[in-house]
């Protein structure tokens, strides 16, 4: 299991790479793992607003559907197209194929994220 000591991660298994006041979010190594081959990604639309916890995208893999949660609140500001026609980027690299990147609304829900060595322990 891949975990990057540069991002923020929920016990969700969404990660968290922060940059200035846009916070991109995508699904950790151990989610794609345990999800299998993703084969569809539903994306909210830009300017759709999302608090904390929300259930905002949803992918579907050869086993199941996973809903994706939002771990923190913000607007959406971008969308990766790219998964839209090659969800399988997921799988290949988690840490590069981030979902929606966020407008962040509230800088201090950033303090509630797992650091990487936090992540690892509730993962084993």
């Amino acid at each position: 299991m891949k975990v990057l000591e540069s991002l923020k991660y929920s016990e969700s298994h969404e990660w968290v790479r922060v940059e200035g006041n846009k916070a991109y979010i995508g699904i950790t190594d151990y989610a794609q793992d345990h999800l299998g081959d993703v084969v569809y990604v539903d994306l909210p639309e830009v300017d759709t607003t999302v608090e904390a916890g929300d259930q905002c995208i949803v992918l579907e893999s050869v086993k199941a559907a996973s809903d994706v949660f939002s771990p923190l609140s913000g607007t959406v500001a971008e969308i990766n197209e790219e998964l839209i026609d090659n969800p399988s980027l997921i799988n290949e690299s988690p840490y590069e194929s981030w979902l929606i990147a966020l407008d962040i609304t509230d800088p201090t829900e950033i303090n509630s994220l797992l650091s990487a060595e936090d992540y690892k322990n509730i993962c084993e």
